[in-house]
């Protein structure tokens, strides 16, 4: 069973997310990387990961069963990041994609459960 996840007994054992493992992952934040277009700075969540643990793993378990997410974790703040060569050139830069931290905070549950499934059918 992967960490920070449980299943629960419902008739399509969907996976329960664990407020410890959303406490954790918060705790863990970079406190340096930038802020998504949520304007949600990471350093904020990790310092009340106590107090956002509950709320966030609740909002995962729903986007979960539901098969949403809010519209904001969909949004990203693209910006070109020069390489190298003649910075004229467009071909000479890179985009780099902010997105929402509450949402990248989310990403490992879904991976988790997606590996574990190829796993289980064999697909992997």
């Amino acid at each position: 069973q992967p960490p920070g996840l449980e299943h629960g007994d419902g008739e399509h054992n969907e996976p329960i997310i664990q407020e410890e493992a959303v406490k954790d992952l918060l705790h863990h934040l970079d406190s340096h990387k930038s802020m998504g277009p949520d304007g949600i700075h990471p350093r904020v969540l990790r310092e009340l990961a106590e107090e956002l643990a509950k709320p966030l793993s609740t909002i995962y378990q729903q986007s979960w069963l539901t098969g949403e997410v809010p519209g904001d974790w969909r949004l990203a703040n693209v910006t070109p990041i020069y390489e190298k060569g003649r910075k004229e050139d467009p071909g000479n830069y890179r985009p780099v994609s902010l997105t929402s931290v509450p949402r990248k905070i989310m990403e490992p549950f879904v991976l988790r459960v997606l590996t574990g499934h190829l796993q289980d059918t064999q697909g992997i």
